[in-house]
């Protein structure tokens, strides 16, 4: 009997339970990482992110539910690999100047994950068109973009100062 052949529908449902699988971890990584950073500024960067992490998790069960799916998560390894490093950085640098340099770095790396995941799954949405999905995931990717510069500004301008500061 022959195989089904898997088309690009199948993959974007693949891929969303991935992302799905992402968010959900990001949601239990984010307030260690903000526990663990010295920088008010950086924690609170990392409260942010994690109350719109929050509202992207109800988004894309949002997506599941106007696909008639069930919101179904599937083990990322990319996000895995990422957080790991993340938890490695907390325990290797704990107290240490370069601490929230390095807490940074990995929330830029997931950032760059999810703009990666989200531009992927919003341009297959609109060629699957599937417009009211393609807008949701838009969303999402613009908020990810945003935490990144809003990132990316904090480590220039503070962050990454004081990592070079003598204890």
């Amino acid at each position: 009997m022959a195989k089904k052949p898997k088309l690009l529908s199948d993959l974007f449902h693949e891929k969303l339970k991935d992302v799905y699988f992402a968010e959900k971890k990001i949601l239990t990584t984010l307030p260690k990482m903000a526990k663990s950073a010295q920088s008010r500024e950086l924690k609170a960067a990392f409260n942010k992110h994690l109350k719109e992490t929050r509202g992207q998790v109800k988004r894309l069960e949002s997506v599941f539910k106007i696909l008639g799916k069930p919101p179904r998560a599937k083990k990322c390894e990319a996000i895995m690999g990422i957080t790991k490093e993340g938890a490695e950085i907390m325990a290797d640098f704990k107290n240490m100047p370069a601490l929230d340099a390095g807490l940074l770095a990995a929330a830029q790396a997931v950032e760059h994950y999810e703009m990666s995941r989200y531009g992927t799954l919003r341009t297959w949405a609109n060629e699957l068109g599937m417009r009211d999905v393609a807008a949701l995931l838009e969303a999402t990717l613009k908020e990810e973009r945003a935490t990144d510069e809003a990132l990316t500004r904090l480590a220039k301008s503070v962050i990454n100062i004081e990592a070079e500061a003598e204890l």
